[in-house]
């Protein structure tokens, strides 16, 4: 007898791409600097697990694509999110962002 549950290939994709960010942003993360680094990283801003400030939250209601290129500082890459601190206005503020908020990714150096 045949089973009528349907692989689910939308959510295998969905993690196989998150696999791909996470392990770009870990050899991003060796580099002493990261000179050709240049990550556009978009997500949900009301994802479970994102942390960032009020502030950021509601100037980026829904969405926020970050860039990390030449000033980003303490990129640390766990399983399951990520940290970073960039600035905005020139105020330093502290990210961690689930990589299953993300919503997008491109390397502009491929």
């Amino acid at each position: 007898m045949m089973s009528t549950d349907k692989i689910d290939y939308e959510e295998l994709v969905d993690g196989a791409l998150r696999t791909v960010v996470r392990e770009a942003l870990k050899q991003v993360a060796k580099r002493d600097s990261a000179p050709q680094a240049h990550l556009y990283i978009s997500f949900n801003t009301f994802a479970d697990g994102v942390e960032l400030s009020q502030l950021l939250r509601e100037q980026f209601p829904g969405e926020m694509t970050i860039v990390l290129q030449n000033q980003f500082w303490n990129l640390q890459i766990a399983e399951d999110h990520f940290c970073v601190t960039l600035n905005f206005n020139k105020i330093p503020s502290d990210l961690i962002i689930p990589f299953s908020a993300l919503t997008g990714f491109v390397d502009k150096h491929t």
